[in-house]
């Protein structure tokens, strides 16, 4: 009889964490895409497809095509999902989905695409004026010890 309470108990334990599990997983996606998480993904990949072109121009459209047609936001999304679930507890998903319906939160969603793309380009002249920095140096250096 003990034997049948210990593993009744166990089975009640386990469907409540499943469904405990799966609560936090819908909650994980209503904030993925509450925040656009695969939309931004896929402009990602766009731009890097963009540039990808324009490095290999031997890079044929036919490639390019078939490239798109393997991407999909919720392929990345269900590959960010386990990311959330080790990072945040229900909690977290809960208070990040409140701000995310706030105003402050809609406009961190809607600015977020321009931000990180003005940034990109701020971090790219940075780089840029480290390499310069850098190879002068470098120059100056190997001019000294000729």
């Amino acid at each position: 009889m003990k034997k049948s309470l210990l593993i009744l108990s166990f089975c009640v334990l386990s469907l409540s964490a499943n469904a405990q599990s799966t609560s936090k997983i819908q909650k994980i996606n209503q904030l993925l895409e509450l925040t656009g998480s695969g939309k931004m993904a896929i402009q990602m990949m766009n731009q890097m497809m963009g540039s990808l072109k324009i490095s290999h121009s031997k890079t044929s459209e036919d490639f390019l095509k078939e490239f798109k047609k393997e991407v999909k936001a919720e392929d990345i999304t269900n590959m960010i999902i386990p990311i959330y679930d080790k990072h945040y507890t229900e909690s977290d998903i809960d208070q990040l989905i409140a701000f995310y319906n706030s105003p402050i939160g809609k406009k961190m969603i809607s600015t977020m695409p321009q931000v990180m793309q003005e940034s990109m380009i701020v971090g790219q002249n940075w780089a840029k004026q480290i390499i310069e920095k850098s190879q002068a140096k470098l120059k100056e250096k190997n001019n000294l010890e000729k």
